[in-house]
């Protein structure tokens, strides 16, 4: 119990516990997406003493993030920094006897299974459904339990991917990925701090209720709308041939990761990964374009903005560019500011 006072109101509550304070003392937690949910998230698991946070994001922190992803302050956007590098720095602060590891890139096929592997429990916080399909093979592999959120508007929702013989994952409730455009985003219509703040702390309770073993898991899809006063409880039943957690096939992972492009959910950037990765020579970079607008680098990216471009370049050549009408025109960009 040495080190412990900062717990005493938690350990108090007979759901805790000296017991279950060890069991979140001695687990590991990986937050994939710190933005509205995965800052709410690692603020929440931080500050109960979860051991372990590894934290991850591939973008760095805008002015516009700051009505909703509650870690970041006006300094973080000044400075450019990456929002897993301001995140850890920020759960540091408040917390400096848990390990919290910030990791700056995109999750996808070639690198999730690495940064799952040594966890306990995933959580999503991630903006699009190709990234939480990706988890749930992912993790249906490992045998790892995740926790999936999502919100939009003033609506949200959650379930607890647990991992058991007769419960279902999340192709189980989701048979295929939604095609581009079939749903809203928070850039088509927004979003607004109670919805996110809501969900994602369901989300961190539902996370300390497995960590510790408690009963009462939740074993439904629980969705909810706050401007509609609505939310509701949904029975998930397993699909008895789904082509993940009963058949094993994993697509998405054992797909071959070349160069690729995604739109960003709630921004209208969209993300360039050159094939291979390659490292970003900032210097003779910024060099080449300061006569074409201004250039700002710091040890995480670059930033560019000129003559109708804009982009951030980070050091493993991956960039995101603002305000480009499509893939083609993000790609001939990134081709010809940056090299093919």
């Amino acid at each position: 119990m040495a080190g412990w006072e900062r717990y005493k109101r938690q350990i108090t509550f007979e759901g805790i516990g000296e017991e279950g304070q060890r069991k979140l003392s001695e687990a590991r937690v990986c937050i994939i997406g710190v933005g509205a949910l995965g800052t709410i998230i690692a603020n929440s698991l931080c500050r109960a003493g979860v051991g372990f946070l590894r934290v991850i994001d591939r973008d760095h922190v805008e002015e516009t993030n700051l009505q909703r992803q509650i870690l970041f302050t006006e300094r973080d956007v000044a400075e450019c920094l990456p929002k897993a590098v301001a995140a850890a720095n920020h759960l540091s602060s408040a917390n400096s006897s848990i390990t919290i590891e910030s990791v700056v890139d995109d999750v996808n096929a070639s690198n999730i299974e690495r940064f799952i592997g040594d966890v306990d429990l995933v959580m999503d916080g991630s903006d699009n459904f190709e990234t939480r399909f990706l988890i749930n093979e992912a993790c249906d592999k490992h045998k790892i339990q995740w926790i999936y959120g999502g919100v939009v508007a003033s609506g949200g929702a959650t379930m607890n991917v647990l991992m058991e013989d007769d419960t279902p994952c999340f192709r189980c409730f989701m048979p295929e990925m939604p095609e581009a455009g079939a749903y809203p985003t928070c850039n088509t219509v927004g979003v607004i701090n109670p919805i996110t703040g809501i969900v994602a702390s369901y989300q961190a309770a539902e996370a300390m209720k497995i960590l510790t073993g408690a009963d009462g898991v939740s074993r439904h899809y629980l969705a909810l709308d706050v401007w509609e006063n609505i939310s509701s409880y949904i029975e998930v039943e397993k699909n008895p041939d789904c082509p993940v957690c009963v058949r094993g096939e994993y697509a998405l992972l054992d797909s071959p990761v070349a160069s690729y492009a995604a739109s960003l959910c709630g921004q209208d950037s969209w993300q360039i990964i050159p094939e291979g990765r390659r490292s970003a020579d900032f210097d003779a970079l910024a060099d080449r374009l300061a006569r074409l607008g201004e250039v700002k680098v710091t040890k995480f990216l670059m930033r560019f903005d000129g003559d109708g471009v804009s982009f951030r370049l980070f050091p493993d050549g991956r960039a995101m560019i603002d305000g480009a009408e499509d893939e083609s025109a993000a790609r001939r960009i990134y081709a010809e500011y940056i090299g093919a």
